[in-house]
């Protein structure tokens, strides 16, 4: 699949490139697989890793698009300024349905108690980076699932990397153009299933709402200005994307197996 976003004055540029991964990613029979409430929380307690490092990858995403040090000083893209700072809001500081606000990380982990999903490995990682410990060290003693903890060390690797348009194709679309057609299928499998379900389908159905409607056409055109016509960054980029997506199959895969 080539995404080509649309040109400013006509000018022809490439696109982002993820051959068949999205398909794929799309069409995985995780999202049958999620139908009892043990698979349920076998799946969140994968789950849960992605849904953390999606908020160090957009918080990675608004240091380099907007100014977050001392003393302040205007950064050179307004727009992306302003996109940034709403998808922060959405992710980190949602409205709640009974009031109140909370991050979607958080709301997951709600879910997860909900459902009576293990939140000891994800717990353990985030009082040992409070601690003061390495990524590399809470990751490798928090106890979380092999394959979710391959596919943090995966994303931190672009976060890491120092380039802006890489780290803007991991959220664009390894994760914001996709996040919503994977939920779906969830929200399908979990339709009928035990009320326990209804802070996860919840979470699901927030996401699809966010991402569809407003993140991912904000992130595609974000992506657009920083490559503009530039060939090399618009193969960086592509490559990043599939990097993403073969890494999310991955871990799909792992947890089919598991279920």
């Amino acid at each position: 699949m080539t995404t080509t976003a649309t040109p400013p004055s006509g000018l022809a540029r490439p696109g982002i490139d993820l051959g068949d991964c999205r398909a794929r990613l799309v069409d995985h029979p995780i999202y049958r697989l999620v139908n009892s409430p043990d698979r349920l929380r076998r799946f969140m307690e994968h789950h849960i890793f992605a849904v953390w490092d999606f908020q160090s990858l957009l918080k990675a995403l608004q240091q380099r698009l907007t100014c977050t040090s001392i003393p302040w000083v205007p950064t050179t893209d307004p727009e992306a300024r302003r996109l940034v700072n709403e998808i922060v809001l959405d992710e980190e500081s949602d409205e709640l349905p009974d009031g109140g606000y909370a991050s979607h990380f958080e709301l997951y982990l709600a879910a997860m108690a909900r459902a009576g999903a293990d939140t000891g490995p994800i717990t353990r990682l985030l009082d040992a980076l409070r601690g003061g410990e390495s990524l590399d060290h809470a990751l490798a003693t928090c106890g979380g699932p092999p394959a979710a903890l391959e596919f943090v060390r995966r994303s931190f690797a672009i976060i890491d990397c120092g380039e802006t348009h890489r780290i803007v194709a991991a959220f664009t679309y390894g994760r914001e153009d996709v996040i919503p057609d994977m939920f779906r299928g969830l929200v399908t499998a979990l339709a009928a299933g035990d009320p326990a379900w209804g802070p996860f389908r919840f979470y699901l159905e927030r996401h699809i709402a966010h991402d569809d409607e407003k993140h991912a056409p904000v992130c595609r055109r974000i992506m657009a200005r920083l490559c503009g016509a530039d060939a090399a960054k618009w193969a960086a980029a592509s490559a990043t994307a599939r990097d993403c997506l073969e890494s999310r199959i991955a871990l799909w895969d792992a947890i089919a197996a598991a279920l």
